[in-house]
C-alpha cells in the first residue's frame, strides 16, 4: 500500500499524526497502535513527514511566549472552573488529591527543595485568579516561598494515631482553595514514626489535571534524587508556560477553525436530552452539593481480554466497546434511547505542552442513539463512528461549546450530560525516592462532580472500575447493584454480541429468581373451582339465622337473603337468562340491591352495575354495549332510564310477582370460569369500556389471603357505588365469610355521618378511596377509631395524611390497597407499620396478594432491577377475561405471560409505573400517561404532588400539564388549603427549595375542593383553567424603585437590549453564565455588596434580585446605631 493508502487506513482508525520538526508524533485511542503499526510507522517516517509538510494541512502555529505585562486571559477550561467557583462558592469539588505512604530514611530538606523548584519551574503553581474589567485574569506571582507542612504524630498511640491520620487526610482533601490566593497547591507530610510518613498532595483542577499529576510526580522524583546527591536541577528549561497556551488557544480558536468545529458540535447536539433520568433514591435537590462517594469493582483479566478481542474483531478500541456497554446499561436503567455521556480527552496533542503542569484536559459530549433496538455489534459500529467523529473535532473546548450552545442551565444538574465514562490511559508515573519504599493510598474525596462517573483502569489483574456517585441522589446499595449489572452486561455481551441491547442480561440469575419467582411465590389453597353464590349457599348452611345485610332499620338474615335471591333467580331463569347472559342492575344502596346481585349470579347470569346518577347518554351506551337482556331497577328510576331493548323489572314494584317462585337453590349451571360481572371503567376514546370479571377472580380476592382478616365476626361497611369494584370486596367479603354487610344509608359520606354509622353498627372493616380517606382524616380522624382494619387506595396515598391517621388511630391497622378492575379489586396490599421512618416520599403498595403475580417490566418485557421504574404487569387468578366487545384492546392489554409454563397464561399491562424497593415491596410512581415532558424534561407529576403535600397548609393537591399554545406546555398545581389566605407565592417558594426549577409549576390554583369522579378519584378533566393567565406571561413592568432601576440598567447594558422589565427572566432574555459574572461584578461596584453568582440563578428577575440586594443593604444598615432619641434600645 502506498503512503496515501496507508495514511487513509490510519485515518479510519482515528490515528492522528503530527509533524514536529524532524519528529513524527502520533495520537490514538488506547489499544489502537499495535506493535505492527508502530513498526510500519517507523519504517515510513521519512515519507510521512514529507507528505505532511507538503500537504500544508490546517495545523495551528507554534505556541509563542507572550509578555507578562498584559492581562493574561484564562483558558476556556479554566474559565469554566472559575465560573463554577463563582457560582457555587469555594468548595473541594475540584480538588485533586494524592496520598503516598513513605517508609525509610527521608531527606526533608531535599524534599522541600524539590517542591520549591517545581513551584518556581511551573507558573501555574504560582497563579491566582482575579477579576479585571469584569473579566477573570491570571495573576502570576514572580516568587512564592513553598512551605511543606510537617505534622508530627509519633507520640500518639497506634489506634488514636490511625483516627487522627484519617481526620487530617479528610481535612486536607476537603479543604477548599481560595482561587484569588496562590499557590493552589498544598503538600502535607504526616510523620507517623521515625521512618514512616504519609505524603499528601492536593492541587486545584484549575491549574492541573491527571496528566499534570504524572508530571509533578516524575519531576519530584528526579529533583529529590539529584538534591539528595548534592547535584543541581537536572530538568531542562520549559520553552513556554500555561499562560502562553491560554493566549494561543484564544487566538487560534476563532474564524474558520472555530466555525468548522462549532458546526459539527451544534449538529451533533441539536435537541439532545437535557437530563438523563437515572432512577434515584432521593429527590434531586434544587442545588447540587457535589457530595459523593466511591465504590470499586474488579473485572478479571479473562473478561478484559475477551472485550479486547471483541473490540479488535469490530475494528474498535476497548474504550469504544466500554462506551457502547455503558450506554446500554444507562438505556436499560432509564428507557431513554438518546443518551449523552461525557468523556475526558488528554488534549496534549502538541509537544510544547506535554511537559507543562496545567489544565489541558478537554471533555467530549458523546451522544449515543439506541433507537431501533440494535444488537450490540450494530451499536458498537454506531459508537465507533461517533468516537471517531468527535475525536476529529476534539479541539473545541467543552467550555466554549457550552458558551455557544447555551443549554438551559440549572443549579440542580450539569449541562449537556450528567454521566461520565473515563478510561484512564494517562502516562502512569511512580514516585521513586532513594532509600524509600512508597505505597499509593486510595482516597475517597467524598465529592462527585457529576451524578455518576465510571472510571476504568487497565491493570495486570484486569479492569478496575471506580464508580463515583452523588450521595444527594443515590444510596450506596444502588450503585453496588449497578456495578454488578454492568459486569453481568459485559459478560452477556461477550456471550452473544449479536443479541439486541434490550435483551442482553443485566440481572444476575439470583436477581431474576428473586424478582420473577421468589417475590411472586404467592400460591395458597382456596376454593378456586367454586362460584360466589355456591360459597354463599354454603355459608347459609353454617349461619342461617345470622344477620347478613343491614340497611337503616331493615335487615335480612342469611336464610332470608338466600330465599329472596333464589326466588329472583328462578324468575330470571324463567325469562330465559342463561350462563353468561348479562343482566343490568340500576338501583340505589338497599336490600333489593344485594338481593338483585345474588339473584343474578344464582340464575347463571353476570350483573352489569349501572349507577342511577350517571348521565342518560352514558347509561344508554352501557346498556347497548352490554346488550343487557333484563334490567333490574327500582320504580322511582324507571322514568329516567334511557330507551332500551331490555326487559325492565322493578325489584320493589314487581316483587309480589317474583316472590311467587320457590325458595330452593337453583341447580348449578355455571363454573368459576364463567362471568360474574361487567364493570365499566373510563376509556381513552371517551366511551367507557366493560371489564369482564369471572367468579374465580372474586374468590381468590377473599379466600386463602393474608392482607386482611375476614371471618364471621367482621362487619363491613358497603359504601362504594356498585359500579366501582371496591363494592366487590365490601359485599362479598362479608357475605361469603359469614360476616355482616352494612349498607351506608347516606348518598354522600362525611366525617359526621360516617362516624354515626360506624358507631351504630360496630363496623370493623372499612374501605375508603384515597380522597375520602384524606377528607375524613382532615375533618375528624376519630370518626374511624372503632375500625380495626382500614383499607384505602385507588390513588397514591398522602404521606402526611397517613402520618396523621397513624397518630390518631393507634388501634387501627391501615392497609394500602392497589389494583385495577382488570385484576379484580386488589393486586397488591401493604399493611402500613404503626410508625413511619419520617423519610418516606410515598407509601408503598406492598406485595402481590395470594395467587397473584406482579412483574415490573420495561417496554421490551424484560424485568427491571430493584429501584428502576417499570410498567407493572399482573398475572394470576385475579385477571379479568378481557374487555367486552373489544377484542383488539383485550389483545393489546392482556398479553401472553412469558414467565409462566401454564398454557394460555396471561399478563395484564396496567399502564402504571412502579419500582421494587430493596425489601421486595413495591413503590407506585404514577401512570404512564401522567408522565409528561416539559421543555425536554421528563417529569412524573406524582413527585411534584408528593412534595407539595408536605406543605403544612396544603390538604390535597393535584398537578397537571396544560398546553396553552401548540408545543407550549406548562405545569399547573391545584390545591385545597386549610388557610383562607392565598398562598400561591408561598407554595412556589416552598417548591423552589425542594425541586429543580423545571419541576416548579407555572401557576397555582386554590380550590375549595378537588373535583372527583363517581368512583372517588380526582377528575383531572374537570379541573378549571387558571383564571389569571398573566401568571404565564412576563408582562413588561417598569422598575418601581432606584435599586430595580439600576439593576435594569445593568442588565440592559450587559445583554445589549433596550429595556428590561422587573419580571423578565435574565436567562430567557439571552443571558448566560459568563454574562452573569459580568452582572454580578457590576452589582458589586454599584451597590457595594458581594453576591455569589448563584444568587442570579435563584433570583433571575430584577424584582427578585432587587429584593435580595435591598435586604442585604438593610441588614448592613442595622449594624449602625441611629441617633434618634425616641428609639427604644435593648439587648436581645
Amino acid at each position: 500500500m502506498n503512503t496515501i493508502e496507508f495514511l487513509s487506513y490510519l485515518r479510519r482508525l482515528n490515528i492522528r499524526l503530527f509533524a514536529d520538526g524532524d519528529r513524527l508524533r502520533c495520537q490514538a485511542a488506547p489499544g489502537t497502535l499495535t506493535p505492527i503499526l508502530k513498526a510500519e510507522l517507523a519504517e515510513r517516517k521519512s515519507e510521512i513527514l514529507t507528505f505532511l509538510n507538503q500537504a500544508n494541512i490546517d495545523s495551528p502555529k507554534l505556541i509563542k511566549s507572550i509578555s507578562r505585562e498584559q492581562d493574561l486571559p484564562l483558558s476556556f477550561a479554566q474559565q469554566r472552573l472559575w465560573f463554577l467557583n463563582q457560582l457555587e462558592g469555594q468548595s473541594a469539588t475540584y480538588n485533586i488529591s494524592r496520598a503516598l505512604r513513605l517508609s525509610g530514611k527521608l531527606n526533608l530538606t531535599a524534599l522541600e527543595q524539590a517542591f520549591q523548584t517545581i513551584v518556581e519551574r511551573h507558573e501555574t503553581l504560582r497563579t491566582s485568579f482575579q477579576v479585571v474589567n469584569d473579566s477573570p485574569v491570571q495573576l502570576i506571582a514572580p516568587q512564592i516561598c513553598f512551605n511543606l507542612a510537617v505534622i508530627e504524630l509519633k507520640k500518639i498511640a497506634n489506634k488514636e494515631q490511625s483516627t487522627q491520620v484519617q481526620k487530617l487526610v479528610n481535612q486536607q482533601i476537603q479543604k477548599p482553595f481560595d482561587l484569588s490566593q496562590a499557590p493552589l497547591l498544598r503538600v502535607t507530610l504526616l510523620e507517623l514514626e521515625s521512618q514512616s510518613y504519609i505524603l499528601l498532595l492536593t492541587i486545584h483542577h484549575i491549574i492541573s489535571d491527571g496528566w499534570s499529576m504524572g508530571i509533578l510526580i516524575r519531576e519530584l522524583s528526579s529533583l529529590y534524587q539529584a538534591f539528595c546527591r548534592g547535584e543541581p536541577n537536572p530538568l531542562p528549561e520549559l520553552p513556554i508556560q500555561y499562560a502562553d497556551f491560554a493566549q494561543w488557544q484564544r487566538e487560534w480558536l476563532q474564524g474558520e477553525v472555530l466555525t468548522r468545529q462549532l458546526n459539527y458540535w451544534k449538529a451533533q447536539l441539536t435537541d439532545a436530552p437535557r437530563l438523563l433520568e437515572l432512577p434515584i433514591d432521593h429527590p434531586r435537590p434544587p442545588v447540587q452539593t457535589f457530595q459523593g462517594r466511591r465504590q470499586q469493582i474488579q473485572l478479571n483479566a479473562e473478561l478484559r481480554q475477551q472485550l479486547k478481542t471483541l473490540s479488535q474483531q469490530s475494528e474498535a478500541t476497548l474504550f469504544m466497546t466500554l462506551l457502547a456497554a455503558f450506554a446500554t446499561l444507562l438505556y436499560r436503567y432509564t428507557s431513554q434511547a438518546d443518551i449523552v455521556i461525557g468523556s475526558p480527552i488528554a488534549n496534549r496533542n502538541r509537544s510544547q505542552i506535554e511537559p507543562l503542569i496545567g489544565f489541558f484536559v478537554n471533555t467530549l459530549a458523546l451522544r449515543v442513539n439506541l433507537d431501533g433496538n440494535p444488537n450490540f455489534k450494530e451499536l458498537l459500529t454506531r459508537v465507533r463512528q461517533i468516537v471517531l467523529d468527535t475525536h476529529e473535532h476534539q479541539d473545541l473546548p467543552f467550555e466554549k461549546l457550552i458558551e455557544e450552545l447555551q443549554p438551559e442551565r440549572s443549579l440542580s444538574y450539569s449541562p449537556l450530560f450528567q454521566v461520565m465514562l473515563v478510561l484512564q490511559n494517562t502516562p502512569s508515573s511512580n514516585l521513586e525516592l532513594p532509600d524509600i519504599t512508597l505505597t499509593p493510598l486510595e482516597l475517597d474525596t467524598e465529592t462527585a462532580k457529576f451524578d455518576l462517573t465510571l472510571s476504568i483502569t487497565e491493570t495486570d489483574q484486569g479492569l478496575k472500575g471506580v464508580w463515583e456517585y452523588s450521595t444527594d441522589l443515590f444510596n450506596g446499595e444502588t450503585i453496588t447493584r449497578m456495578a454488578i449489572h454492568f459486569q453481568t452486561l459485559l459478560e452477556g455481551i461477550i456471550a452473544n454480541p449479536n443479541q439486541p441491547v434490550s435483551q442482553l442480561p443485566i440481572l444476575t440469575e439470583a436477581e431474576r429468581q428473586q424478582v420473577l419467582v421468589d417475590w411472586n411465590n404467592t400460591q395458597t389453597h382456596y376454593p378456586k373451582d367454586k362460584c360466589i353464590h355456591q360459597l354463599f349457599e354454603e355459608q347459609v348452611e353454617k349461619t342461617s339465622d345470622a344477620v347478613a345485610v343491614v340497611f337503616d332499620e331493615q335487615k335480612l338474615t342469611y336464610r332470608e337473603l338466600n330465599n329472596r335471591a333464589n326466588q329472583l333467580a328462578h324468575h330470571l331463569q324463567n325469562l330465559g337468562i342463561q350462563p353468561e347472559d348479562l343482566v343490568g342492575i340500576c338501583v340505589e344502596r338497599s336490600l333489593e340491591m344485594i338481593v338483585g346481585l345474588l339473584g343474578i349470579l344464582k340464575a347463571g347470569g353476570a350483573y352489569v352495575p349501572l349507577d342511577p346518577t350517571y348521565p342518560t347518554e352514558r347509561l344508554a351506551y352501557m346498556l347497548e354495549d352490554a346488550q343487557v337482556r333484563v334490567l333490574l331497577t327500582q320504580e322511582r328510576f324507571v322514568e329516567g332510564l334511557p330507551a332500551n331493548k331490555s326487559k325492565v323489572i322493578c325489584l320493589d314494584a314487581n316483587w309480589e310477582e317474583i316472590s311467587q317462585h320457590n325458595q330452593d337453590n337453583p341447580l348449578k349451571v355455571v363454573s368459576s370460569n364463567h362471568l360474574t360481572y361487567i364493570n365499566y371503567t373510563s376509556g381513552s376514546t371517551g366511551k367507557p369500556k366493560g371489564v369482564a370479571v369471572v367468579h374465580r377472580g372474586v374468590i381468590r380476592l377473599l379466600f386463602g389471603i393474608d392482607y386482611v382478616h375476614l371471618d364471621a365476626t367482621q362487619r363491613l361497611l358497603q359504601m362504594a357505588p356498585i359500579s366501582f369494584d371496591a363494592a366487590t370486596f365490601e359485599i362479598w367479603g362479608a357475605l361469603l365469610q359469614g360476616g355482616r354487610c352494612v349498607l351506608f344509608p347516606e348518598r354522600v359520606p362525611t366525617a359526621k355521618n360516617l362516624r354515626a354509622t360506624v358507631e351504630t353498627h360496630g363496623i370493623t372493616i372499612l374501605w375508603l378511596t384515597s380522597a375520602l380517606f384524606n377528607s375524613i382524616i382532615d375533618d375528624d380522624p376519630e370518626a374511624l377509631s372503632q375500625i380495626q382494619q382500614l383499607l384505602t387506595g385507588g390513588e397514591a396515598l398522602s404521606v402526611a395524611h397517613v402520618e396523621n391517621a397513624l397518630n390518631a388511630l393507634p388501634s387501627t391497622q391501615i392497609i394500602n390497597g392497589y389494583g385495577p378492575t382488570e385484576s379484580t379489586t386488589f393486586t397488591c396490599c401493604y399493611s402500613i407499620p404503626k410508625y413511619l421512618k419520617g423519610t418516606e416520599q410515598s407509601i408503598s403498595i406492598g406485595r402481590p396478594i395470594s395467587n397473584t403475580q406482579v412483574y415490573l417490566l420495561d417496554s421490551h418485557l424484560q424485568p427491571v432491577p430493584i429501584g428502576v421504574p417499570g410498567e407493572l404487569h399482573i398475572a394470576g387468578d385475579g385477571l379479568a377475561r378481557g374487555y367486552l366487545n373489544h377484542p383488539e384492546l383485550t389483545a393489546e392489554k392482556f398479553i401472553p405471560n412469558p414467565f409462566s409454563h401454564e398454557p394460555d397464561a396471561r399478563l395484564y399491562k396496567t399502564g402504571d409505573i412502579a419500582r421494587y424497593l430493596p425489601d421486595g415491596n413495591i413503590e407506585f410512581i404514577g401512570r404512564i400517561d401522567h408522565q409528561v415532558k416539559i421543555r425536554g424534561f421528563r417529569i412524573e407529576l406524582g413527585e411534584i404532588e408528593a412534595v407539595l403535600s408536605q406543605h403544612p397548609q396544603v390538604q390535597k393537591t393535584v398537578v397537571i400539564a396544560r398546553e396553552y399554545q401548540p408545543g407550549n406546555k406548562r405545569l399547573v398545581a391545584y390545591f385545597v388549603s386549610n388557610s383562607e389566605q392565598l398562598i400561591s407565592d408561598e407554595l412556589r417558594s416552598f417548591l423552589k427549595t425542594k425541586l429543580p426549577d423545571y419541576m416548579v409549576p407555572s401557576a397555582f390554583v386554590q380550590l375549595d375542593k378537588l373535583p372527583l369522579t363517581p368512583n372517588g378519584k380526582v377528575d383531572r378533566r374537570a379541573l378549571p383553567k387558571p383564571e389569571i393567565e398573566e401568571s404565564f406571561s412576563n408582562k413588561f413592568v417598569l422598575p418601581r424603585n432606584s435599586t430595580e432601576a439600576q439593576l435594569a440598567e445593568i442588565w440592559s447594558s450587559v445583554l445589549g437590549i433596550d429595556r428590561v422589565g422587573i419580571h423578565n427572566n435574565f436567562f430567557e432574555l439571552g443571558g448566560h453564565s459568563l454574562l452573569g459574572t459580568q452582572v454580578m461584578s457590576r452589582i458589586c461596584q454599584a451597590f457595594e455588596v458581594e453576591l455569589p453568582l448563584r444568587s442570579l440563578f435563584e433570583s433571575p428577575t430584577v424584582a427578585e434580585l432587587g429584593d435580595r440586594i435591598e435586604t442585604i443593604l438593610w441588614a448592613k444598615s442595622t449594624q449602625i446605631p441611629l441617633t434618634e432619641t425616641d428609639l427604644e434600645e435593648g439587648e436581645l
